[in-house]
């Protein structure tokens, strides 16, 4: 098909016309005066919550069923979390619109072709349908039960859409075809992520909301790393850990895990204690460790296990590394930190003159158990003061 844009230009150029600077609209006359189809055009506008709210309530803004999933498939902790995101000024991924003209109507009717699940959450928020969960900062409340401030915010958050005009189905699904057709494959991180909405996944997002800036700012993880949601891995890993023992980890465990916890995550408080406590530990008691190989991942893997062990203890552990948990992260920071530093200037020298066991297993890194095991009983040793 021809642009009426494009043919009435090439047509002033062979006649050597001089047209004036509204081109696009004459092109847009010529396009329908001549039965040509305009090329499909996608513009960036944003919209208010509030502006969004009201065409869903009077229509102008519908839902395309071959487009979008069946409603209801996030549980209340996914919409809670995304309510959350909106209530602290996060953006989220741009909302696709289709939008025609209602020739009967004279008004221009518009259909949502990705981004149902948002809209309709949003859109029962105020609507006051369920109550934040414990993954919000706002635990407890309803639309209404919001101060003044916080529901203006809300009803004047920007949405980002990307609207689709002069279009139909197949140029749309083409679209989303193309635009795929660039997506890298999903690791396992990122498909636990797409894959699961419930309890668990909703306590890792809450874990690094409090948490990830270590990852980042001791450079635990680059940030291509967490942008691939491997810190959403490395969380679920020590989940691993507490429930199960010092184990090799697979991505079969890790899907398993968030599987078993999704509808109900009933050692939740247990998990955070252990987790988040020694995380906060860490975090203001070791940032001697930024800077050092301790800070290499599966390293820091080991030493937030050694703090849990022994602290509270692993399953099956205590035959694993030869010792009882102490009941304490370590004897002291003196001898602690001193012994944590000789053991990461061996791994980062390949010094197998004093620690070899250690420097083996840290050198060939990894997540199968045996190396861990090693790992967790050296640094265990540090933080009660054992290295010399």
């Amino acid at each position: 098909m021809v642009d009426g844009e494009k043919w009435l230009g090439g047509l002033a150029e062979a006649l050597g016309w001089r047209l004036p600077g509204r081109l696009p609209h004459l092109g847009i006359l010529f396009t329908r005066l001549l039965g040509f189809k305009e090329r499909m055009r996608i513009e960036e506008a944003k919209y208010s919550i509030v502006e969004i709210a009201q065409w869903i309530r009077t229509r102008e803004l519908t839902v395309n069923q071959e487009y979008q999933r069946a409603a209801g498939l996030w549980p209340k902790t996914a919409k809670s979390y995304f309510i959350d995101t909106i209530l602290k000024g996060f953006p989220f991924p741009k909302i696709y619109f289709h939008e025609k003209v209602d020739r009967e109507l004279k008004k221009p009717k518009r259909e949502i072709v990705d981004g149902q699940q948002r809209i309709r959450t949003i859109v029962e928020f105020l609507e006051n349908k369920f109550a934040l969960s414990n993954t919000s900062d706002f635990e407890g409340s309803t639309f209404d039960d919001l101060g003044e401030e916080a529901k203006d915010a809300f009803y004047a958050y920007p949405v980002s859409v990307d609207v689709i005009r002069n279009a139909e189905r197949p140029e749309i699904l083409e679209m989303f075809r193309r635009m795929n057709a660039y997506t890298l494959p999903l690791n396992d991180a990122e498909k636990r992520q797409s894959n699961f909405f419930g309890e668990f996944k909703s306590w890792v997002n809450r874990t690094l909301d409090e948490y990830g800036s270590i990852f980042v700012d001791w450079q635990i993880l680059s940030s291509r790393q967490i942008l691939r949601m491997l810190d959403t891995e490395l969380i679920a890993d020590l989940a691993l850990a507490i429930d199960q023992g010092i184990v090799s980890t697979s991505p079969k465990k890790l899907a398993n895990i968030y599987r078993d916890n999704d509808a109900e995550f009933s050692h939740r408080q247990v998990f955070d204690e252990r987790i988040a406590g020694t995380l906060a530990f860490v975090r203001g008691n070791m940032s001697f460790m930024a800077g050092t190989y301790l800070t290499k991942t599966h390293i820091f893997f080991s030493l937030v296990c050694a703090l849990i062990y022994n602290r509270w203890g692993l399953p099956n552990a205590e035959g694993q590394l030869g010792f009882a948990p102490t009941g304490e992260f370590w004897v002291a920071a003196g001898p602690a930190e001193a012994g944590l530093r000789k053991l990461a200037a061996a791994h980062e020298d390949k010094d197998l003159s004093r620690f070899e066991e250690y420097v083996t297993a840290a050198s060939e890194g990894g997540n199968r158990a045996n190396q861990r095991v090693i790992r967790t009983k050296w640094l265990c040793r540090a933080l009660r003061g054992e290295i010399g």
